[in-house]
């Protein structure tokens, strides 16, 4: 057979036979011509050698409870079709070879191999000289364009979901626009006592610098003598897989650096809303950071490098763990759903759209106080518990009616498929609105909110089961708008004043920060405002 490291092994049923081994000569043998049975009564047909309780057919050779077709060979436990190959316990096809416990397609050879279709990080450079950095990884666009962007059209292997890079120097922050990673992590942390404008600006420059290295998938740190800045080694082996970090500031950043004058008129507290159950312990704080990878190991590796690195200058506040669907799980790029099986997002702006820019992004401005923020954003972020064992227990056409969507693919229940507008005036043979005039999906509409829209890009969450036996679980709201006020406060005043899917949700934690542009080559995220 062909194990998995493409090494061929002598196959038990390829050796001569024994003595113990003996020629049929009736046909209640079942031996066809010039066949051989095993020494246990093996059941063999034309040219056909087996070993223990293996069959072969014409020119195949099996292995221990292994079956051969014809021009076959078979590991043990494995089986083989037309011309194939295929390792212990497993399974290939024609002209295939499948390693140990393997499964292999048409023509392929697999195992522990690297695929020759992978998306590789010269590529994706080579991608990123001809689009430019701005344009590298960027679009949700209710999470299709991003992926079709990025993303081989055919099915994703784990070698390429590894060697995915997005760029750390541009325009924008990573981790805006990127398509939804399988794993997050968002944390805050709170200056020590003394910190100052001084002790932040070497933070956000050793955060900047940890970025970029482990974006590129590079180790974090040099290593010292006395280990102090070694490297973990928790993502040893594994690709950049689209890890991005985001950094931002909050409102009490500046009160602590001295830089009050310039903190931005968009990071005024958010008003407090009917559904809030905040808990003020894991709510706001000095600086945020995002933390988003397709692999849970490098996610991780992310969150301990950016930890270490704050040492002596800023604690954790307060830290949340997310995940989404792993890019590759379903046959075609597709919208995420949440915990409540619904796709979400459908509604996001596109970048196609010509006012995308404006609603995501802070243009530059007159005020120089403020210039720091330009090609920035403005991130909402909430943990949103989903009372899950009471949303299940409605049938699947009150939940379309709460939403206003089909759970099944996202469509309005106007009538269309996900991408079709909803028609919020259409009415039923009975006369009612066919989208209720409660459903989320109605009231949170930009035709709704004066045109008020925000990208949203969330993450689920499980933090298990409480005391009361219901699932700690639901959605790291993550939002980002170029005006809150004009994002985010505005839908959510419209939904706090009926939304049909408030009795299923509470709103436990809250924060609003200030995202800074991007880093340019030789600066660090935060360089404008904190050397101004």
């Amino acid at each position: 057979m062909v194990s998995g490291n493409n090494r061929r092994k002598t196959l038990p049923g390829s050796r001569k036979p024994s003595a113990a081994n003996r020629r049929a000569t009736t046909p209640s043998t079942a031996a066809g011509t010039n066949s051989l049975t095993g020494a246990d009564g093996e059941y063999t047909g034309n040219d056909r050698t087996t070993g223990n309780n293996r069959t072969a057919r014409n020119g195949g050779t099996a292995g221990d409870g292994g079956t051969a077709g014809k021009n076959r060979t078979a590991g043990d436990g494995g089986t083989a079709g037309k011309d194939r190959t295929a390792g212990d316990g497993g399974t290939a096809g024609k002209d295939r070879t499948a390693g140990d416990g393997g499964a292999a397609g048409n023509g392929a050879n697999d195992g522990a191999r690297t695929d020759d279709r992978a998306l590789t990080r010269r590529r994706l450079l080579g991608t990123a000289g001809a689009t430019g950095a701005a344009g590298l990884l960027v679009g949700v666009a209710g999470g299709t364009t991003g992926y079709a962007m990025t993303r081989p059209e055919e099915p994703t292997a784990l070698t390429a979901v590894g060697s995915t890079q997005v760029m750390f120097h541009g325009k924008h922050q990573p981790g805006i626009t990127t398509p939804l990673q399988a794993r997050g992590h968002l944390v805050a942390f709170d200056l020590v006592p003394g910190a100052g404008r001084k002790e932040a600006a070497t933070l956000m420059r050793r955060w900047s610098d940890v970025a970029r290295r482990l974006m590129t998938g590079e180790p974090a740190g040099g290593g010292t003598a006395d280990g102090g800045a070694h490297d973990t080694g928790i993502a040893l082996d594994a690709g950049p897989s689209s890890l991005t970090l985001t950094f931002g500031f909050g409102h009490t950043f500046f009160d602590r650096t001295g830089l009050a004058d310039h903190r931005p008129p968009g990071l005024d507290p958010l008003p407090p809303f009917s559904n809030d159950h905040l808990d003020t312990r894991r709510s706001n704080g000095d600086l945020w950071v995002q933390i988003g990878a397709d692999d849970a190991l490098v996610a991780f590796h992310a969150l301990r490098a950016v930890q270490k690195e704050s040492a002596g200058t800023a604690r954790v506040r307060w830290q949340m763990n997310g995940f989404n669907r792993t890019p590759g799980a379903t046959a075609r790029p597709m919208t995420a759903r949440n915990l409540m099986g619904q796709i979400d997002g459908t509604g996001n702006p596109k970048p196609t759209d010509n006012d995308y820019d404006r609603r995501v992004f802070v243009p530059a401005g007159a005020d120089d106080a403020y210039a720091w923020l330009a090609g920035g954003s403005y991130a909402v972020v909430r943990r949103i518990r989903m009372l899950l064992d009471d949303w299940e227990k409605l049938p699947v056409e009150r939940q379309e009616q709460v939403i206003g969507r089909r759970k099944k693919d996202g469509a309005p229940l106007s009538g269309g498929s996900e991408s079709t507008e909803m028609d919020l005036d259409k009415a039923g043979p009975d006369g009612k609105l066919l989208i209720p005039d409660n459903a989320h999906a109605r009231i949170s509409s930009p035709g709704k909110n004066s045109g008020a829209a925000m990208l949203r890009r969330p993450f689920s969450y499980h933090d298990g089961i409480a005391e009361d036996g219901t699932p700690d679980a639901g959605l790291l709201f993550v939002c980002w708008q170029a005006d809150p006020l004009r994002g985010f406060v505005t839908v959510q005043r419209k939904l706090d004043r009926g939304d049909a899917l408030s009795p299923f949700i509470r709103h436990e934690a809250s924060g609003l920060f200030a995202v800074p542009g991007g880093a340019g080559r030789g600066e660090y995220v935060g360089q404008r405002l904190l050397e101004s």
